[in-house]
């Protein structure tokens, strides 16, 4: 059984585990710089950091006080 943390998880489990929509997490990408794209052919995909999942909880809590 492979138990290691993956270094960065996918724009879909990211707005899962900081309780958010997607649409809402690609809009605090955009405008913070967070994230980071690799595209596979036609597919295109943003992958974060769990360093960078963070900072956006960090921004998040600064935008609602």
């Amino acid at each position: 059984m492979n138990s290691q943390v993956p270094k960065y998880v996918t724009q879909g489990r990211a707005a899962l585990l900081l309780g958010i929509s997607e649409d809402e997490l690609s809009r605090l990408s955009n405008e913070s710089g967070l994230g980071h794209r690799e595209c596979a052919g036609e597919q295109e995909e943003t992958f974060f950091t769990y360093e960078e999942l963070r900072k956006i909880c960090m921004l998040t809590v600064h935008q609602v006080n």
